[in-house]
């Protein structure tokens, strides 16, 4: 690996990181460390692009080619739980997506690039913010990534709890869901919990609305369509002897493919109109897709996972994994340029096995070389 002789100070900066974790758009410490770092290691520098974003300036020789490599750095808010050494200082905040291990990465490759790369072209070190939310891919870019910087094709990491440690996965196509978040709004009629009869109650109603959302997976995709409807909040204004009259239902529905998502609406709408226009009542249904799936172009993808297959073997690199039902603000970077985005194994094990935005997840800093000798692979490859 060829960033071994690093590693001891990877584990270090992230460590730093993981203690000092700031929440979207507020990420001023990963910043100001990120901007330290790349001016220690003689990269150019361009700050506040998107409020904390960073962006660092590699070029050797004398050819125009180009690549960028993404890497996000806000944290959640969770209250961690974990008790070692380097837990958050900061309540309600913990960095448990690992992105302080995604940050800490890209700053290892950048400084082996910059003091031993062996490439014709240049690299841009793209640390974005706000990535949980999926506005800062799109604020950068507002504020002229693309336009400011000659970047070709672009690149994207994320750690999976559950992949065996420095195993490699990607796909050509799409590799990570849509997110989209629903609202539906209806008012009824409230009134006495000892005369439902004179009133249209939103418990009732909206319970069956909930139960229908259900069928649109089951009953109207194809089966071998990919899709989730997930309703996470059901709020009313009822009380313990009162029926409700207004009823709101929020949730999160994921696809991976536009047609899909297009079907899940499609019913959506459908069924709150048939069951609202049935209680002769009045409703609303607002449906957003926040974050689009990410797709990966074809050659990029061959590419990502030639470099794997290089560092890593053909037995730990897999250019054909399963997508993801998570979803990740990459892909409005790769709707602008090509681009792929890769996933790593963080292990099985302990937090390092636990879920992504749990409170006792943690990144493995055993990935950490990996990560950042995968970089220092891939730039070298596309800018021989």
């Amino acid at each position: 690996m060829k960033t071994k002789s690093l590693h001891n100070s990877l584990v270090e900066w992230r460590q730093d990181l993981h203690m000092n974790p700031q929440i979207s758009f507020e990420e001023e410490y990963a910043s100001n460390k990120v901007s330290s770092l790349l001016k220690e290691f003689g990269i150019e520098v361009h700050e506040g692009i998107a409020k904390t974003g960073v962006v660092g300036v590699l070029k050797k020789g004398n050819s125009s080619k180009s690549i960028g490599i993404r890497a996000d750095m806000d944290a959640l808010p969770i209250n961690e739980i974990n008790t070692f050494s380097y837990k958050s200082k900061i309540k309600n905040r913990m960095h448990a997506c690992g992105h302080d291990g995604h940050t800490t990465m890209l700053l290892g490759a950048a400084k082996y690039l910059a003091e031993q790369g062996n490439f014709n072209g240049t690299v841009y070190f793209i640390f974005q913010p706000d990535e949980e939310n999926c506005f800062g891919a799109k604020t950068m870019i507002e504020e002229g990534l693309f336009t400011k910087f000659s970047i070709d094709e672009v690149y994207g990491m994320h750690n999976i709890p559950g992949m065996d440690v420095g195993t490699f996965g990607t796909r050509k196509g799409a590799i990570t869901t849509s997110e989209n978040l629903f609202e539906i709004t209806f008012e009824g009629k409230g009134g006495h919990a000892a005369l439902p009869h004179m009133g249209k109650d939103t418990i009732t109603i909206g319970s069956q609305i909930i139960t229908s959302l259900q069928t649109i997976v089951s009953r109207k995709l194809n089966p071998v369509d990919p899709g989730v409807v997930s309703v996470t909040e059901f709020i009313t204004d009822g009380k313990k002897n009162i029926l409700p009259g207004k009823g709101i239902i929020k949730g999160d529905a994921r696809a991976l493919s536009d047609n899909t998502n297009k079907v899940i609406e499609q019913n959506m709408r459908q069924i709150v109109k048939g069951i609202c226009e049935a209680y002769n009542i009045s409703y609303e249904v607002s449906y957003e897709t926040t974050c689009p799936m990410t797709f990966n172009e074809s050659k990029q993808a061959e590419s990502a996972t030639k470099a794997a297959k290089k560092l890593l073997g053909e037995e730990n690199s897999n250019g054909d994994i399963e997508p993801r039902q998570f979803s990740e603000d990459f892909s409005i970077m790769s709707n602008s340029k090509p681009g792929c985005f890769v996933l790593m194994g963080n292990g099985t094990k302990g937090a390092n096995g636990r879920p992504l935005h749990a409170a006792d997840y943690d990144f493995n800093d055993e990935l950490l070389v990996t990560g950042s000798s995968y970089w220092v692979e891939l730039a070298e490859q596309q800018l021989k």
